[in-house]
């Protein structure tokens, strides 16, 4: 699936074992579409775990969901939203994969001043949410991009008894019920939001 440049698009990329990422990306879209003269683009990237001997995956195009993304949909985006479930305080190995090929996009700057957040999702509260939000910020302050949180002016950030932290919005995968919070969901879709509306602003001053 091709991308059509010429209109201004957040990517919002993520990685989903189980889909309770992919349902924060969702929602996140959902913020980023409510912001005018901006859209947002779903992407995801391929699981490692079927790769050839060369070491690159086999793994083909789904023929539902999200598409690949590519380096051309970070290249051309005007700002990310990045998502992974937690690998032991760390971003699932898929995402980072991808991240590590993007030296190209580094040295030309490609990335300079576009806009940024991180989201998350773990099966339990303290099992390495925060450091897995930390975790994806990295590569993106080495890309020289602006990272957004969550202000506390969210009701959502103060309320909740599940997921949710100014670094990012997160999820507490409840192995019963796979649903997000009504308090997850409003901050996912609030990070949305905001992305989109820094992005808006910092297009009137190019």
């Amino acid at each position: 699936m091709s991308t059509d440049h010429h209109i201004p698009y957040i990517l919002v990329l993520y990685y989903s074992r189980f889909g309770n990422t992919k349902k924060m990306a969702d929602i996140i879209a959902r913020g980023i579409n409510s912001i005018n003269n901006m859209t947002a683009i779903i992407r995801t990237v391929p699981s490692l775990y079927a790769t050839n001997e060369d070491g690159k995956t086999t793994s083909t195009v789904p023929d539902t969901g999200a598409p690949f993304v590519t380096l051309d949909d970070l290249i051309n985006c005007r700002g990310l939203a990045l998502g992974s479930p937690t690998r032991f305080g760390n971003m699932a190995a898929p995402l980072k994969y991808f991240l590590d090929q993007t030296s190209g996009l580094w040295l030309n700057g490609n990335l300079i001043n576009k806009p940024a957040c991180v989201f998350t999702s773990t099966a339990s509260l303290h099992g390495g949410q925060e450091t897995t939000l930390l975790s994806m910020m990295l590569p993106l302050i080495h890309h020289g991009m602006i990272i957004l949180g969550l202000p506390y002016s969210e009701p959502g950030l103060n309320n909740t008894t599940t997921g949710g932290t100014p670094y990012g919005c997160s999820h507490l995968a409840d192995p019963n019920a796979y649903q997000l919070s009504k308090d997850e969901q409003d901050l996912c879709f609030a990070q949305g939001k905001r992305l989109a509306e820094v992005a808006v602003k910092l297009l009137k001053h190019i």
